[in-house]
């Protein structure tokens, strides 16, 4: 935790006591995680990445991806030169290495696609990274509105951890009568439910949870120099019909780096809702409510300019 920015009480060290819970909470609110101060598998693995430093280590292709912070602004940097790395999710996969050959081409360096010494020197020269919204998000909203402004045939994807088995099957029994094809997940891990709704190819994913609290929480996929454009809007929209049709209280939706808003290659909200009596109770209108949310966003997936 000290090494990422983030100290503790001197006192504490080598117990995880308050001031560690706290320092947790603090390090996953930064890092756009649920802030519950328990060091999960999902806050390690952001610990780990945020010790990278572009130009620590060798970036290229491989099996596991690399991940990292690094990777994070060597995204950033080709996005504000107007290289196409797809998504800045900090994960090295096939676009990004793309973008490598590309920029090395460009200026010509040895078209390896490794971010090696002279990638990173000559992107510090050109101007680096900016946390600016770049090229990726611009990307985005002309793909969505390019798509058909209707839901017959349009993938749609709509996934749960378990538990919510009644409402999803409700979801999808409504969106298949509106001509959309649907694929329902149910896995425990996001990255599983994250790869299986990429292989689908689906054009949107509607993930679902349940919080113990009173409110209602929608979240979409940004992060330093990308936001979600297209999830941005699903999420305004899933909350306002949620609030409007389902009754529900619903908190102004939250850009996050949740493992399965990052992960998925297409506009993504994660819809922890509560209170989980109100749900189970409700759940017709719940499900209603958000495949109103979806149909809406596929009509116009983009605010206005």
């Amino acid at each position: 935790m000290i090494a990422v920015g983030v100290t503790v009480e001197r006192a504490e060290l080598g117990h995880y006591r308050h001031s560690t819970t706290e320092a947790v909470r603090r390090f996953q609110e930064a890092r756009g995680l649920i802030a519950t101060g328990v060091c999960d598998r999902t806050t390690w693995s952001a610990l780990v990445e945020a010790g990278y430093r572009l130009g620590d280590r060798l970036l290229y292709l491989r099996s596991p991806m690399l991940r990292g912070d690094d990777v994070l602004d060597l995204q950033g940097g080709l996005d504000s030169l107007g290289f196409d790395t797809g998504r800045i999710d900090g994960i090295f996969g096939p676009q990004t290495a793309d973008a490598v050959v590309q920029f090395q081409r460009n200026i010509g360096l040895t078209t390896d696609a490794v971010c090696g010494p002279e990638v990173c020197a000559a992107l510090a020269r050109l101007g680096g990274r900016t946390t600016t919204m770049g090229a990726a998000s611009v990307r985005e909203r002309e793909r969505l509105q390019a798509a058909p402004a209707r839901l017959a045939g349009r993938r749609v994807v709509v996934g749960q951890p378990g538990g919510l088995d009644a409402l999803a099957a409700s979801m999808g029994r409504l969106l298949q009568e509106h001509g959309a094809t649907i694929a329902l997940l149910q896995h425990p891990d996001a990255s599983v439910q994250a790869r299986e709704a990429n292989a689908f190819a689906a054009d949107a994913f509607v993930g679902l949870d349940v919080t113990d609290g009173v409110v209602t929480r929608v979240a979409y996929y940004e992060t330093p120099g990308f936001r979600s454009t297209g999830g941005a809007h699903l999420a305004d929209l899933v909350r306002a019909n949620l609030t409007v049709r389902a009754g529900l209280v619903c908190a102004d939706p939250a850009g996050l780096r949740l493992p399965l808003l990052r992960e998925t290659r297409m506009p993504a909200v994660v819809v922890m809702l509560g209170p989980p009596s109100q749900v189970v109770e409700h759940s017709g209108r719940v499900a209603a409510a958000l495949v109103r949310a979806i149909k809406d966003w596929v009509a116009s997936p983009v605010p206005d300019a």
